[in-house]
């Protein structure tokens, strides 16, 4: 089987792109490498991939609509793993641009590459995000999300409506999977574990955002991994007998469905944080600041309905994936 990851440079597309590799795929990665953040870390994630005869990689950006024509129309993927985007929700409120064209002209050039060779699944990452303003815990797919805090959010709302309407009209099925808090060895620079880690290492001071009354799905990488090879081997299939009355808003009578991907449980910042100085050995120095703008206070996973599907529960507690990324860190970075 031949697998189009996109993002395969990213924190999570490398890790995917790596484990199809290990199980015997073939797999064909693009990124177009920006610099959103440490340009060398994409890099040195590709290089890992690019050490494996089975991957194929082009630098492509989503929005070259004629480039991602051309890549549909040079051989056929059995599964599409669509998980690049412009990531990261307080850029967007300076850089909006930026995320029209790679989350909404991205995903529908991508859309339109399944369409035209019938891909048997498109598999794509939406977020948490999209729960915005909700505070009802934990989030459920069932719940409303017509309320979104950030561009981030919404264009990953709107890569959900566009993933309905080809489902609904072309057949393809799709399936979205809404990440809470991924963290573990390879991650962006731009998240809290990163930064906390090289800062506290440094004997610098980390900024602790409102004022440490945060919460969130941590979620391992590996787990996260786990999950997303499983459900790529379930396709959705109609739900003949639903409507939007009386079904799920995560189902559809298209082949189409809406996944939560977390750990399942809240954990608050101020625990993640020790996790972290436990396993670097020092105390943190914090900054209490106010939440900034796009941020919400506290984000849970209701998974149940993930889990059934593909008989998997994550694994990796809070304390071991953070001790497992400091050990990366150090590693990578030779502290």
């Amino acid at each position: 089987m031949h697998c189009l990851v996109t993002g395969a440079a990213g924190f999570i597309g490398f890790h995917v792109a790596k484990r199809l590799l290990d199980a015997g795929f073939q797999v064909t990665g693009i990124d177009n490498l920006n610099d959103y953040y440490d340009v060398s870390l994409k890099e040195a994630r590709l290089a890992q991939l690019k050490a494996h005869p089975a991957f194929t990689f082009h630098l492509l950006d989503l929005a070259d609509r004629p480039g991602m024509a051309a890549l549909f129309a040079s051989r056929f993927f059995d599964r599409v793993i669509h998980l690049g985007a412009q990531a990261g929700v307080r850029y967007s409120i300076d850089n909006p641009h930026t995320y029209a064209d790679a989350n909404l002209v991205g995903h529908l050039n991508v859309l339109e590459g399944c369409r035209a060779q019938k891909t048997p699944h498109l598999v794509y990452a939406s977020s948490s995000s999209v729960y915005g303003l909700n505070t009802s815990m934990p989030f459920k797919v069932a719940d409303s999300v017509d309320h979104p805090v950030s561009l981030y959010a919404a264009t990953k709302k709107a890569n959900e409506l566009m993933s309905h309407t080809y489902a609904h009209l072309y057949n393809i099925p799709c399936t979205g999977l809404r990440f809470f808090t991924v963290y573990g060895p390879w991650g962006r620079p731009d998240m809290a574990l990163f930064k906390f880690t090289k800062a506290i290492l440094n004997g610098d001071a980390i900024d602790v955002y409102n004022h440490g009354q945060m919460q969130r799905d941590f979620t391992y990488i590996d787990d996260i991994v786990e999950s997303i090879l499983r459900i790529a081997e379930k396709p959705p299939a109609p739900q003949n007998r639903w409507s939007p009355e009386l079904g799920s808003a995560g189902q559809s009578s298209a082949p189409y469905r809406v996944f939560n991907i977390g750990a399942g449980q809240s954990v608050k910042l101020t625990e993640f944080i020790e996790a972290i100085e436990n396993a670097v050995g020092k105390s943190a120095k914090r900054n209490l600041m106010p939440i900034q703008p796009g941020d919400v206070p506290a984000t849970w996973a209701e998974t149940e309905d993930l889990f059934q599907v593909i008989d998997y529960r994550p694994k990796v507690s809070v304390k071991d994936g953070v001790a497992n990324f400091v050990k990366w860190y150090r590693d990578f970075y030779a502290v």
